[in-house]
Parts: structure tokens; sequence; C-alpha cells
């Protein structure tokens, strides 16, 4: 077995040489308290939040080890957990009738896969290095209602009728079921005639941009709420680059983040249910 690696961090003494100097004087306090915390602790505790890892959970937490919770995740999500807590947060939308069903947007966002696994491909912005790309799909408001994971090199355009199978039936008024929205807006990428066909074939009218047409199509009036979900899911850090080698774990990862944004919306909409 290899040498295990030093807590990445543990701010050294030659590091600490390095940028010591560099720092500004602190300003005066303004107001009585706790003594500031010394920089030396400050720059411990930058890099903990940019390198933790499973295995360097703090046991003073009191969650058990890293892998305990790796492990329990990979459990979780293999037995479904995550699709099916989706669901109980979306029926409580559509109960109280926040979940909107009139237009659904669908876009991508390609992030870096620091080791390559499965699901992961090249970049297209640099292919000797290898990235994934989340696509989700929510409805008018933002409110994810698929979410996937691809090779970074997939086209967009392939993943559209997939994210459309994988909404479930959601439930919660009366009468059966809704899996469907009435329109379905997109960007360049999707421009296909033959998916625009399936799209009406399903009846879904497709609203998608052209490529060849200058910009100021107006659908960023309505594409921008995807936008935005895109930006709240990378904004849990280990979404933001793909840091799992095994494509489940980050799936999983992945799904959960998509309940907890549902779950805020449930929050904020459905506060007297």
């Amino acid at each position: 077995m290899g040498k295990r690696q030093p807590r990445p961090w543990v701010v050294s003494d030659e590091l600490w040489a390095l940028v010591e100097p560099l720092l500004p004087e602190p300003g005066p306090k303004l107001v009585s308290g706790r003594p500031r915390v010394p920089n030396r602790q400050a720059l411990c505790g930058i890099l903990f939040v940019l390198h933790i890892q499973w295995e360097y959970l703090p046991q003073e937490l009191g969650f058990g080890s890293g892998m305990t919770c790796r492990r329990r995740l990979a459990a979780w999500n293999e037995a479904g957990v995550w699709d099916e807590l989706h669901l109980v947060l979306l029926k409580k939308l559509r109960s109280a009738k926040q979940l909107d069903w009139s237009r659904a947007v669908i876009d991508s966002s390609h992030v870096r896969a620091a080791p390559a696994g499965p699901k992961s491909g090249p970049s297209p912005v640099d292919r000797a290095r290898p990235g994934s790309k989340h696509h989700i799909l929510t409805d008018g408001q933002g409110i994810p209602l698929a979410v996937s994971l691809t090779g970074g090199n997939r086209n967009d355009v392939t993943q559209l009728l997939p994210l459309l199978d994988k909404v479930p039936a959601v439930a919660g008024v009366v009468g059966r079921p809704r899996r469907r929205p009435d329109m379905l807006f997109a960007d360049r990428s999707y421009d296909h005639d033959k998916y625009r066909r399936l799209l009406w074939q399903r009846g879904i009218r497709p609203v998608i941009a052209e490529r060849g047409r200058q910009h100021g199509t107006g659908l960023g009036a309505f594409r921008w709420v995807v936008e935005r979900t895109i930006s709240w899911l990378h904004g849990f850090r280990r979404l933001r680059i793909r840091w799992e080698r095994r494509d489940d774990i980050h799936e999983a990862i992945l799904g959960l983040a998509t309940c907890l944004i549902t779950h805020r919306h449930v929050q904020r909409l459905c506060w007297d249910l």
C-alpha cells in the first residue's frame, strides 16, 4: 500500500513562509467580541473547503467516516430513494398548483471530470481533458423535472427524449397524473427537424432556436430559468467538478442536489400545506 497523502488543508511551514508576507494588514476591529482568527488558521479553513474528500470527513462531527457516508449514499441511490423523494416533492407542488406545465425548458452544462470514468468523455473545449455533462429539464419556473449525466462529448439533442421520458407521472390533483409539458423551449444545440417531429407526435410544441439565425430570438425571456437552476446545482461544490470516478456516485449526488433544490421550491410555494 502506498503512503497516505497528507491532509490537503494543513498549511506547511514552507507554504506559510511564502504566503504570510503577501497578506494585507488587517483593519481595526469596529466592535468588540471574539478575537480575530489567525490568518494561518483561516487559510487552513479555506483549503479544507476547497479540498474536502470523503476520507477526510472530520470524525468529531459525529457523522461517521467518509467511506460510511459514501456507501450509504450509493445504497440509497441504488434503492431509488432520491427518485422517490423527488416525486413526493413534485406531487406537493402540483397539489398546490405550483407546477407550470404550460412550458418546459431544457439545457445542459459541461463540468470537468478530474478522474476519467464511466459517462465521461473529451471536453468540447479541450479534448485532452475528460468531462461530463449535466442535462436538466425544468418546468416554466425552473423547478427541476428530470436530470441526467452523460459524457462531455455527447450531443445535447440526443438527451432530449431520454430526459422527457425520465419525467415521473406527477399526481396530486383530481385526474390523471401528468408528465408532459405543453411546450418545450431549447437553444440551438437542440435544432433538428427529426426531434421537432417527435415532440409534435408526443403532443409537445417545440420552440427551439434555429441555427444560422442571428441572436435575439427572444427565447431568453423563458430559458433563463433553466440556467438559474443549473447555477443552483453547481452551488453544490461537489457538482462543479466531477471528482467521482464512479458514475453512480456522481449521479447520486446529482439526484440528491435536485431533491434539495425542489425542496426549496416546496418551502417557498407550499408553505400552507
